[in-house]
């Protein structure tokens, strides 16, 4: 139902906007406002996504949490699509979720409402633990191969 919501109110939202504006300062600035958002907007949007691709690559090489910065990755996509759609309202919707600040009210906004159950990295499943002092974790006891001219090096005793 929302989402029919948008589908129909957005389109009235940009058509309506457009003849406001260009009433007060004509067609051609309107469009010419139009493009200019968009090279602005893109030319935003691939800084924006490579600093997000960068953040996203090191919680990926510390073995950290990629929540946060997949979902700002996923808001810049978003915003990327908003500004490439003509119009003034989607504009100031993509120009506002390229402010990190708003991503970060956003993204916290969801964390409150989404609850993980459990999460998949490498193969293994990992699930939240109720107490955030655990660390939930596999281990292995490997024994190193010892060959027959290897001898002690006499810092410990057998």
């Amino acid at each position: 139902m929302w989402l029919f919501l948008a589908f129909v109110a957005v389109p009235i939202i940009e058509i309506a906007l457009f003849i406001q504006v260009g009433g007060v300062i004509g067609t051609w600035p309107t469009l010419g406002i139009v493009v200019l958002t968009a090279i602005l907007g893109t030319w935003l949007v691939r800084a924006q996504g490579r600093q997000a691709m960068g953040n996203l690559q090191r919680s990926f090489s510390q073995l950290s949490d990629p929540t946060e910065p997949l979902a700002h990755g996923a808001m810049v996509l978003v915003s990327g699509v908003l500004l490439l759609t003509p119009g003034f309202f989607t504009d100031a919707l993509g120009f506002a979720l390229l402010v990190p600040g708003i991503r970060t009210a956003v993204f916290q906004y969801f964390r409150k409402r989404v609850r993980v159950q459990t999460f998949s990295m490498g193969g293994r499943d990992f699930r939240p633990s109720a107490d955030p002092e655990v660390i939930d974790g596999e281990f292995f006891e490997v024994d190193p191969v010892k060959k027959p001219t290897h001898r002690p090096s006499g810092w410990t005793k057998h």
